[in-house]
């Protein structure tokens, strides 16, 4: 994952915007919004964390978790062909279409 930086243990997804010629980071695993804005990788990942430090100061102030909790459940809506070709793959290899799944997830994700 190229896009994705890695800020005191939490992941921001960093983009360029070319109408301000900036780089933009935002985390996504927080219970909140926290962005930051850079021209150069060094200066993105200083505003990066200073922007998670005052993100986690609050948060301690006003006594909420930071990180945001994943139940480990999602609904994903797919055409009922791919669906369907998903479940035959999954059987031919042996698995539920669940395991399936989640092996090809974590491939892409490398978790």
């Amino acid at each position: 994952m190229n896009n994705v930086m890695n800020i005191k243990g939490y992941q921001a997804v960093v983009s360029f915007d070319p109408k301000i010629e900036m780089f933009r980071g935002e985390f996504v695993n927080l219970n909140g919004g926290a962005d930051f804005y850079a021209t150069d990788v060094a200066q993105l990942k200083r505003e990066g964390a200073v922007s998670l430090k005052i993100f986690l100061d609050l948060c301690k102030k006003k006594g909420l978790e930071p990180h945001k909790a994943y139940s480990g459940k999602f609904v994903l809506r797919i055409p009922a062909e791919t669906h369907e070709a998903a479940t035959v793959a999954a059987q031919a290899a042996g698995k539920s279409l669940n395991q399936w799944l989640n092996e090809l997830i974590g491939q892409a994700t490398r978790v």
